[in-house]
Formats: C-alpha cells, sequence, structure tokens
C-alpha cells in the first residue's frame, strides 16, 4: 500500500506510480480466520430495483470483513498489541488484541500506540491512549474517538482516520462533545469513548500513483455533468463550453447539490444539538 509519508520507507522510484510512494512496514495484511468474514457487496452503487442510486462506484479488488469490538465490553481485562493491520474496509488502521482471558479481539488504532503496549476498558481504568471507559470518569478536555450514541450499542462517532472529538461540559446525566465536524451536542455520560485519537492521521495525503491503484478501491471515473449531454445530465449540453443553464447545479435527477442541507427536518435528536457543523 503506498502512503505519502516521510516518517516511512520511501520506495526507490522505477515508475511514475512509485514516485513519492512509502510503505509502512509495520502494518500487515494477515487477518484472523475466526475474525473474518465474506459479506456481500453492492458494487455498483444500485439498489433493490438494480437502478444506480450512488454514481462512481464498482469493481475493484474483493474483500473479507473484519470483525471489529467497537463496544470494547471486555471489562476489566487487560489485552496487549499483537499486530497492526491494514483494513480494506475503512481508512484506518486495526489492531489484534489479545486479552489476559485469551480472547482476540480487533479495534480501531489509537495513534501513537504500538505493538506491545496495554490497553483496558472498565469504569475505573487510567485515562491513558486506547483506554475505553464512560464519559463519567473522564476529564474535561479530554481527546476521545469511537464514541457510543446509545450505552452498550457501540462506538458509532469519530471512528474515521484521524478524527478525534473533545469532551467540553458535564452536566447531570449529559456530557457535551465538540465532534470532528464542529457541532456540539449532548450523549449520555453512561456512553464509553476511546482515549485519544484515530491513528493512519495522513491516510487523507496517500499518494495512490496511478489510476489503476484507485480502481482497485471501488471508485470508478468521474466525468462531469457540463461535459455530458442533456439526456445524461441536466448540466449537459450547448455549444463548446458553456455553462450549466440553470441557478444552482444539480444531480444527474434534478435535485439541488453542492451546498444543500440533507439533515431530515424535525429529526428526534434535534434538540441534543447545541451548535450545528460547519
Amino acid at each position: 500500500m503506498l502512503v505519502n509519508n516521510t516518517a516511512k520507507n520511501l520506495y526507490k522510484t522505477s515508475s511514475p506510480s512509485t514516485r513519492n510512494g512509502a510503505v509502512d512496514s509495520q502494518v500487515k495484511s494477515n487477518p484472523r480466520n475466526n475474525l473474518i468474514y465474506g459479506r456481500h457487496r453492492c458494487s455498483k452503487g444500485r439498489n433493490a430495483r438494480g437502478i444506480i442510486t450512488v454514481k462512481h462506484r464498482g469493481g475493484g479488488h474483493k474483500r473479507l470483513y473484519r470483525k471489529i469490538d467497537f463496544r470494547r465490553n471486555q471489562k476489566n481485562v487487560s489485552g496487549r498489541i499483537v499486530t497492526i493491520e491494514y483494513d480494506p474496509n475503512r481508512n484506518t488502521y486495526i489492531c489484534l488484541i489479545h486479552y489476559g482471558d485469551g480472547e482476540k479481539r480487533y479495534i480501531l488504532h489509537p495513534r501513537g500506540t504500538l505493538i506491545g503496549d496495554t490497553i483496558v476498558s472498565g469504569t475505573r481504568v487510567p485515562i491513558l491512549m486506547g483506554n475505553a471507559l464512560p464519559l463519567t470518569h473522564m476529564p474535561l478536555g479530554t481527546a476521545i474517538h469511537n464514541i457510543e450514541f446509545t450505552h452498550g450499542k457501540g462506538g458509532q462517532l469519530a471512528r474515521a482516520a484521524g478524527t478525534v472529538a473533545k469532551l467540553l461540559a458535564k452536566e447531570g446525566k449529559s456530557a457535551t462533545l465538540r465532534l470532528p465536524s464542529g457541532e456540539v451536542r449532548l450523549i449520555s455520560q453512561n456512553c464509553l469513548a476511546t482515549v485519544g485519537q484515530v491513528g493512519n492521521v495522513g491516510g487523507k495525503r496517500k499518494s495512490l500513483g496511478r489510476a489503476g491503484s484507485k480502481c482497485w478501491l471501488g471508485k470508478r471515473p468521474v466525468v462531469r455533468g457540463v461535459v455530458m449531454n442533456p439526456v445524461d445530465h441536466p448540466h449537459g449540453g450547448g455549444e463548446g463550453r458553456s455553462p450549466i443553464g440553470r441557478k444552482k447545479p444539480t444531480t444527474p435527477w434534478g435535485y439541488p447539490t453542492l451546498g444543500r442541507r440533507t439533515r431530515k427536518r424535525r429529526k428526534y435528536s434535534d434538540n441534543l444539538i447545541l451548535r450545528r457543523r460547519k
């Protein structure tokens, strides 16, 4: 896997696709058989009727899904990080944890943790990188990720590469968090979260090197609507380079896009949001 990171071993350039490429020698790709399973993929972005609803998807290499422990319900049992592995289903790395009772699980790789480090989850555990505990027992200003919406359901917030949330305040039964999007909202203090930031911070700066590498990820080429015919896109048509011919840009199906808010109105959790995302 090619990444653009100076802290990693650079390739010796032999072709344009390997220029400025690097490989992380610590990251492996040999998942355990009891922690993976096959998964059906809607590889072309089609719905149940066979209609394309998400464009620019298709092809790509076959994937096996890694079972990730988002709940961190192995309470008060210390575990050791054995490997740091690549996961094709997400943009961050994952860690294989060997717990003291013999259990083996995958978790998201916290930034700064190394092979051989020890982690633990529970109610009264140290505020250290990779440890999971309720928001009640965290000091204000703690950087966290893999945050639960509902107690016991598992982490759903701040799980992408490089994301981190911050604990701002605690009042009553609720805690105030600032999420990676800039949104400030209330969450129950009983919910669990993991201390630290998600690893692979430079994942967005990855140098793929060539178009074929993007096709391996299941991403098809993107074509602008203004260069299409009118039958294919509302922006299409015209002589030469012409504007879109509308007041606002639209999707291929005629709905407003590029700036339109898509969150449902009068959603049940609107009263929990103190400040909207940017």
